[in-house]
């Protein structure tokens, strides 16, 4: 990719809305918290899960169980890619017969989700898995579907579309670049 200028389409205000009406979803659709484990994929999937987890408190006045799922091991894009640092996975109970929800900040191709499932295998078996994006980007490679979004996000195949959060950024904001020609 060429020099490129990138365009905040989202500021923090919006990503907490997002994270608050995405909690509220969780809890309706699973009637509650009992049994739901948040599997946050590093880096900012993690971030994402802990707002997520204190949101769900908030309206559920309970605590959220809340992990992180590396899923570097996972990738079928190893061969290609330079060989990346392996992260933490870190599980924070038994996840038989749990309700997962994976959480990630951006989904583009499936790729990313389709590691994750694998590496869940390792870990357990939950009861149901689902999945909770910051933003969705269409474009899928493979047939990955989220359960939560905080919004879709039309783009270019070809733009970059992050995810900035205060924990490593120093604010929140999701930006878009596409190539300058």
């Amino acid at each position: 990719m060429t020099n490129s200028t990138a365009r905040i389409v989202w500021d923090g205000h919006q990503i907490a809305r997002a994270i608050a009406r995405m909690a509220h979803q969780i809890v309706e659709v699973n009637a509650g918290s009992a049994d739901l484990v948040l599997l946050g994929i590093p880096t900012r999937g993690v971030l994402l899960a802990r707002r997520l987890a204190d949101a769900i408190r908030s309206i559920e006045n309970t605590e959220v169980a809340i992990g992180e799922l590396d899923v570097t091991m996972y990738r079928d894009d190893l061969r290609r890619q330079p060989t990346r640092a392996v992260g933490r996975t870190a599980i924070p109970r038994p996840l038989d017969d749990q309700t997962v929800v994976l959480v990630d900040d951006v989904l583009f191709t499936g790729r990313t989700i389709a590691a994750a499932l694998d590496a869940l295998k390792e870990v357990g078996r939950p009861r149901s898995v689902q999945l909770a994006v910051l933003i969705d980007r269409g474009h899928r490679e493979l047939p990955i579907q989220a359960d939560h979004v905080g919004r879709q996000l039309q783009a270019p195949a070809e733009a970059r579309v992050n995810v900035k959060l205060t924990e490593i950024d120093d604010h929140d904001a999701v930006t878009i670049s596409l190539p300058e020609a």
